[in-house]
This record gives C-alpha cells, structure tokens and sequence, in this order.
C-alpha cells in the first residue's frame, strides 16, 4: 500500500491563494500600514516623532476635547443603533416569518428598499421633509396637534435624528440576517414544541431565539464595526462641519476635517492617520471583544 508523502510541499495551493493574497496586501495591508508609518512622523513627513502624535491627541488642549466629543457622539450613535435599529429588525423578521401573514414578499421588499438608496439621496430628501420652511413635517406635526421643532437643527436632537434617518435606512439588513436564521430553525423542532403546549411567545423566546443567537452576534459585531466607522450620511445631512456646532460629529468626520482640511482648517496627515489609526485600534478591539467573548460562549446547533 502506497502511502502519501507527507513531507511533499503543497504549491499548488500556494499558487491558488496567491493572486488574492497580493490583492488583498494592495488593498488592505500595504494602506493599513503606510497609515501606521504616516502617524508616527511629523506632519510635513520629514522627522520621526514616534508616539508624539498620540501624545498630542490624548492630551493637547487642541485636540483631545474634539476628539472625546467625536467618539462620545459615536458610541451614542451606535447604543440607539442596537437599541432600535437591531430589536426592531428582529420584531420584523418574527412578523415575516409568520406564514399566516400575506404578501410577506412585499413588505420584505418595502422595508428592504430604502438600504439601495445611496446617501446622498437619502440625507437629501430628508433634510426636505423635516425642514421648517418647505418640508411636510411642520404640517404633519400641526394635523398631529404637536409642536413642531427642526430636528435637525438644534444642538439637542440633531444627532438622535441622524441616528433615526440611519436606522429607517438600515433597518433591512438586520432583518434579512434574523430572518434567514429564523427560517433555518428546523420544522420537527417547532412542531414538538407545539405539541407540548408551547404558545406563539414561548415557542419564539424559548425556541427559536437561542438557536438564532449566533446571528445576534454577528449582527451585533457589524452594527458596531459599521457605526464606528459611519460618515456618509452625517457628511450629506450636515456637512463636514457636522452641526449644528459640531453636535453630529463623529469619529469619521473628525478624521476627514482633520486629514483633508474645511474651508480655513488645513489638512494635518499625521494627526489625521492618528486619528485613523485609533478609529481602528477601538474597531479592532470590539471586534476580538467579541470573538473571544461572546463567539466563543454562544452555543451553536448543527440546524
């Protein structure tokens, strides 16, 4: 009987990965690190100043209150993401799953929509509805009985209104993901749960959600990686400026002001990859959080 030599070298296999592996440094590896490089020099590139940028983020007058404003302003935005945005995604993929509801395709459809529309689009038609001069709010809040007050330009409610218009956007998504696992969990499962009594709540609770909580880890790890990294929408709804006076700002617009310089702010690429930089290290960090801490607790079942 002839045996395989185990000590053969496999270059096929080499030879199949390496196309994407030199993609992937192109793309990924190779910026990643020039902006690791970029941040540890000063900001005309000539000298090498180690951590000092660091130093002047964490600690300078000039940069660090903006910088905890930006990243205060972010994890608000991300908790309304998972208080509303991932709860309201599941409640809608429960209702979906019903087979007693009809024409389940096309509210699937409806609800899904609004995530193809592009940014700009979205942030436009938005800042129409609700503005005071022209929009249809003010009229809706006066048949409604309630005063209106302009959402989006008032310290107070602007970014929880940013954060609603993301949710309305994005809501589709977590949807798809809860109700592709719900319809994974296996029919026997159900029907003996039915048969020992079980009502619609119990068998949702009970049943069907510990099967689908990995689902509710991985949706719950894209919310936070895609929240921490957001500036699209806050970049066509307010500006670059994120107003009113800076009350949108998140990590991701400070980052472009500070990289790309607005109107009398120069660009600062030092401290911009700095900030890039840590905006990584916090996405980095949530991530392994989550591999090691949840990933690895949540039992999974063979569906």
């Amino acid at each position: 009987m002839l045996r395989p030599n185990k000590s053969r070298p496999r270059w096929h296999i080499a030879v199949f990965l390496a196309p994407a592996l030199l993609l992937y440094s192109i793309v990924l590896v190779f910026p990643l690190l020039d902006t690791l490089r970029l941040s540890l020099f000063s900001s005309n590139g000539e000298s090498f100043v180690g951590l000092s940028n660091y130093q002047r983020l964490f600690t300078d007058s000039q940069w660090w209150p903006y910088f905890w404003r930006a990243l205060k302003n972010t994890v608000l935005f991300f908790i309304l993401h998972m208080l509303l945005q991932n709860p309201l995604g599941l409640l809608l993929a429960a209702l979906l799953d019903s087979k007693n509801l009809r024409g389940r395709s096309i509210y699937r459809t409806l609800l899904f929509s609004p995530t193809m529309l592009s940014f700009v689009i979205v942030g436009f038609v938005w800042q129409l509805i609700l503005s005071p001069t022209w929009g249809i709010a003010p009229a809706i809040s006066e048949f409604l009985g309630v005063r209106y007050r302009p959402w989006l330009g008032l310290e107070s409610t602007s970014l929880p209104t940013v954060a609603l218009i993301s949710i309305w956007q994005f809501v589709g998504i977590p949807m798809l993901f809860f109700m592709t696992a719900l319809l994974a969990v296996p029919q026997d499962i159900l029907e003996a749960a039915r048969v020992d009594g079980a009502s619609a709540w119990q068998l949702f609770w009970r049943v069907k959600f510990p099967l689908i909580l990995p689902t509710v880890g991985i949706v719950s790890i894209l919310t936070f990686i895609g929240n921490f990294n957001a500036f699209d929408l806050v970049y066509t709804a307010k500006g670059a400026l994120a107003g009113p006076n800076f009350s949108t700002d998140l990590l991701g617009t400070f980052f472009y002001r500070t990289f790309y310089g607005f109107q009398l702010q120069l660009g600062d690429y030092a401290m911009g990859t700095t900030i890039a930089v840590v905006i990584f290290l916090i996405i980095l960090f949530g991530s392994l959080l989550y591999l090691l801490g949840w990933q690895r607790k949540v039992v999974t079942y063979e569906l």
